[in-house]
């Protein structure tokens, strides 16, 4: 049902400078994987195998990585390094992987609108890759296009935070459905509020799935928090309409944005990796 997940990877990554001058913030390495491969593989696990892409100058290291490199799998032939590579081969000979590039920085909405010519007119995933989630019973994602699989309108993966890290996101509040504890329907979303202005504590990540009418709408938005194009203002437009359904998904999330979240990430996987 969702056969397509659009990647935003085209931000400067600032937060990593000077690491990320040169290096895409996406290739940055938890452990030996770089952050979009994760995503690719949440993805792939999801039962999705086209991957479109929307990178910025400087970021040919993402279509690259997802590329055979004839000459370095040459050099390890017949080595102990070769089966190093055969989780990244296995994901160039299962996926599709397609590109565009976002010319201008205005927002993560203008993004995922950069990326409607890869996408065309079917509902689609997001992924945030500095968004790690981790779950050992099913990715996130796959999760969510269940969720979708019931309701057919457009889903965000949804946490709670600290109300005082509420200006760090965007804000849901909703109602509760079907009887579930994790499940709302979504009334009211605020992008980055002030915590004394929050309506909750319930905080959207770096996960959607999109219904192709966001397009349309993404295209009327007007600029907002920060003078971008924001996509929480689009989905407010389906929430009015009772068409957003924000999921708190079972897992864990690392903010790989940030140098703490990080170097968490990287604690984590390398502990169960020696445990």
């Amino acid at each position: 049902m969702i056969r397509k997940c659009l990647f935003p990877a085209a931000g400067y990554g600032t937060r990593f400078l000077p690491a990320t001058k040169a290096t895409p913030k996406e290739m940055l390495p938890v452990l030996t994987k770089p952050l979009i491969q994760y995503g690719v593989e949440e993805a792939l696990e999801a039962g999705i195998h086209t991957m479109a892409i929307v990178t910025g100058r400087g970021k040919r290291a993402i279509e690259d990585h997802f590329d055979i490199s004839y000459e370095l799998e040459h050099q390890i032939k017949d080595t102990s390094k070769e089966p190093l590579l055969d989780e990244i081969r296995s994901l160039i000979d299962r996926c599709t992987f397609s590109y565009t590039r976002q010319t201008e920085m205005k927002g993560l909405g203008h993004a995922i609108l950069t990326g409607e010519t890869l996408i065309g007119n079917e509902a689609f995933a997001v992924i945030l890759a500095d968004d790690l989630c981790t779950n050992s019973t099913g990715g996130v994602l796959s999760q969510m296009t269940e969720i979708y699989r019931k309701y057919q309108c457009s889903i965000i993966a949804i946490e709670e935070v600290p109300k005082e890290e509420t200006r760090k996101y965007g804000v849901i509040a909703g109602n509760l459905v079907d009887g579930t504890d994790d499940t709302y329907r979504v009334t009211d979303m605020v992008e980055k509020p002030d915590p004394k202005d929050a309506p909750t504590n319930m905080a959207i990540i770096g996960r959607y799935i999109l219904t192709p009418d966001i397009f349309d709408i993404l295209r009327k938005t007007q600029p907002g928090k920060g003078g971008e194009i924001q996509i929480t203002d689009a989905l407010l437009e389906q929430a009015k309409q009772g068409r957003v359904i924000a999921y708190r998904f079972k897992g864990k999330r690392f903010d790989c944005g940030s140098v703490e979240g990080f170097v968490e990430a990287t604690n984590h996987f390398y502990e169960s990796i020696v445990n």
